[in-house]
């Protein structure tokens, strides 16, 4: 077992070079990954059960403790990606499958890998793992409908289904996950430290999947779309840490607030994109996965090692707790 925790440890670790890894290899060799793309939202089904395992009350006592920050980063989660995805499809133009693909992936809630870059960066972790829980919860509602609402003048959006689907394949594997917790307490513990490994190979597997079946799309547009999401989520980061700042969080919550912003659940993002539009849509989700693994590590990193020279100064005449 504890061979199993080292493993899943080092995989979460060094997440980021396995899913640029087998990105590469699934562009190169497609035949070796495309036969993955039927089982996405099985495997994006087992992620979210895995993070209903991970769950507890204490982990929604932020919502009660500081409610304030919790519904601010909230709310900006779902403002501040979907409008930004809105403003550079039509910026750049992009074609109708790429535009809602953006979209779709900026009106997702955020990953759970934002709860990892928040503690690496020293920042409000309690506050990041509240809020991924609440956006992921509020996902059923706000994903679909602010898809209709932004990505319908490209192409038509059921909401409808939309909300099905994210109900199956993100709730009901939570609520399972949770109800497990709760009647097998000390089994799940024992094990929960090997979920890592499965949330890296279920993601990682999913993007590869996505990939796999784009080739030829990666090939025509994937400069631009890699752009594209780089603007996406660098907005997103820096736009995030200025809510939280101009709000007067304290220095932790706004670290936590920009991670919590920039960072999506864009294995949701690729699943829902196969199943209600079209593969090519689901490319902005597969390279958001890459990128986001990529830029938010270095901030986290940077925050951490600088997290003393960051912290603002308090003023002389502040009382000391």
């Amino acid at each position: 077992m504890k061979a199993l925790d080292k493993i899943s440890s080092f995989a979460g670790n060094t997440f980021a070079l396995w899913v640029i890894l087998f990105g590469i290899l699934s562009f190169f060799f497609p035949g070796g990954f495309t036969w993955i793309a039927p089982h996405i939202a099985l495997l994006l089904g087992v992620i979210m059960f895995g993070m209903g395992l991970t769950l507890s009350p204490t982990d929604f006592k932020a919502v009660f403790q500081a409610p304030k920050s919790v519904i601010i980063t909230v709310l900006a989660q779902y403002i501040v990606m979907p409008i930004l995805a809105y403003g550079l499809a039509t910026l750049f133009q992009l074609p109708p499958e790429i535009a809602v693909g953006v979209i779709l992936v900026g009106c997702c809630p955020g990953g759970t890998a934002s709860n990892v870059m928040t503690f690496l960066a020293k920042g409000n972790t309690a506050l990041s793992v509240s809020v991924t829980a609440v956006s992921t919860l509020l996902a059923p509602i706000l994903t679909p409908a602010l898809t209709l609402l932004l990505a319908s003048k490209w192409l038509p959006v059921s909401a409808g289904s939309m909300f099905l689907s994210i109900v199956k394949i993100v709730l009901i594997p939570i609520f399972l996950g949770i109800i497990i917790r709760m009647l097998f307490r000390k089994q799940v513990e024992k094990s929960v430290a090997a979920l890592p490994l499965i949330s890296v190979i279920g993601i990682v597997a999913v993007a590869s999947a996505v990939v796999a079946v784009n080739t030829e799309n990666i090939v025509k547009n994937g400069l631009l779309i890699f752009g594209v999401v780089v603007l996406h989520n660098g907005l997103g980061l820096l736009l995030g840490f200025v809510v939280a700042k101009g709000f007067k969080l304290d220095f932790r919550d706004q670290k936590a607030v920009s991670i919590e912003v920039g960072m999506q659940n864009s294995g949701l993002g690729s699943t829902l994109a196969l199943a209600h539009f079209s593969p090519i849509a689901a490319v902005p989700s597969a390279i958001f996965s890459v990128w986001h693994n990529i830029s938010g590590p270095i901030l986290a990193t940077w925050w951490g090692k600088n997290s003393e020279n960051q912290e603002p100064p308090k003023d002389k005449g502040e009382k000391t707790a």
